[in-house]
């Protein structure tokens, strides 16, 4: 990553530019894009494609300046890392993903539903820490989740991967609350797992811990890599439970593990979804964003007398709750995304690196 201030420099004035670029070219913009809609798959999707960046990009700029105004109240950064204005950050933060979400369902008409049973007990504030474990498929589960928080009363803290700082508004907000962006390299591996524990163990009231435990989006790929590191590091009773989930990838257990032992009174939140695994790239984004369609969310609350303390017994326990994600997302998707995957320890492995961290990072 660049250095910060030279992001700070560049990256905050090219958002509110490209802001005033999209104001002044709209109309000429909507108009192709209403020439392209018969020769495009999906009910108007240039248009509301075309709407909706404006709306990212909109709430962007109007969260960058809010951000520079809280900057300059907080005495030019000599406060900002005071409560009440880490509290006033997250206020912005629910205000700007609520609306997100808001627009998003509006712009692409899409039905979410968000089946939390079990966390019906945690209503109000002043409620106990929980470490959300969520799948991992691509941004718009990631703001979908947090927006959910949010608007929850919750204050989520974040482990996230450095290169998302290339958002100015994530990299902005999220460098000033408790968040932790951890580098793709090796020292960012050794660091993530001390870091991970920092954020867990200093969790107050209603302090909501955000872990994606699979590592990365779901891609055919990268689940034969995972299933290959299982046998290679003989772990061959979960290399067997990996090969048999269709939608996620195996959980690394190292950083959940240490989330969840660094703050032993907290509850655990298990987070499943579907609808939005499509969305990983720019190309993915205007291919397979889902328009008219549904999305669905599940949690599972697990309280801390329910949680194995033994080393052993807690990654077996992982890997079974991974396995009901995974089972709730079939009963929605089916089986035919993921054909059986055929892995022998025979394989030619030649171009993983091996880690045994790996397996929880």
């Amino acid at each position: 990553m660049p250095p910060r201030w030279l992001r700070r420099v560049l990256f905050a004035p090219a958002v509110l530019a490209l802001v005033v670029f999209m104001l002044v070219s709209m109309p000429l913009a909507a108009v192709i894009a209403a020439v392209a809609v018969p020769f495009v798959p999906g009910r108007w999707r240039p248009v509301r494609v075309l709407w909706f960046t404006f709306v990212y990009l909109l709430v962007e700029a109007i969260g960058l300046v809010t951000a520079f105004g809280l900057w300059v109240a907080s005495g030019f950064g000599w406060k900002l890392h005071t409560q009440r204005f880490e509290d006033a950050h997250y206020q912005l933060l629910r205000f700007l993903l609520g609306f997100l979400v808001r627009s998003a369902r509006w712009t692409f008409n899409l039905s979410i539903t968000i089946d939390e049973e079990d966390l019906h007990t945690v209503e109000g504030t002043g409620r106990p820490p929980i470490i959300v474990l969520a799948r991992h498929a691509g941004p718009g589960d990631s703001f979908l989740l947090v927006a959910m928080l949010l608007i929850r009363g919750w204050r989520p803290r974040i482990v996230l991967k450095s290169k998302l700082q290339w958002d100015p508004l994530l990299d902005v907000m999220l460098n000033r609350l408790p968040c932790r962006f951890i580098p793709a390299t090796p020292a960012g591996r050794a660091a993530s797992v001390p870091a991970i524990s920092a954020l867990s163990s200093s969790m107050g009231s209603d302090d909501a811990l955000v872990i994606f435990p699979e590592g990365g989006n779901f891609t055919e790929k990268r689940r034969h890599r995972s299933i290959a590191k299982l046998e290679e590091l003989g772990l061959h009773e979960q290399a067997d439970q990996a090969r048999a989930m269709r939608h996620v990838l195996a959980p690394r257990t190292t950083g959940a593990l240490a989330a969840i032992n660094a703050a032993p009174t907290a509850d655990v939140v298990f987070v499943a979804h579907t609808g939005l695994e499509d969305l990983s790239t720019p190309v993915d984004l205007w291919r397979g964003l889902p328009m008219d369609s549904d999305v669905s969310a599940k949690a599972w609350r697990v309280f801390p007398p329910d949680i194995p303390r033994d080393p052993e017994e807690q990654k077996a326990w992982l890997f079974r709750w991974w396995v009901e994600v995974d089972r709730w997302i079939v009963e929605r998707r089916g089986v035919e995304r993921v054909p059986d995957a055929i892995v022998r320890r025979a394989m030619d492995l030649s171009d993983i690196d091996f880690h045994p961290d790996d397996v929880g990072a």
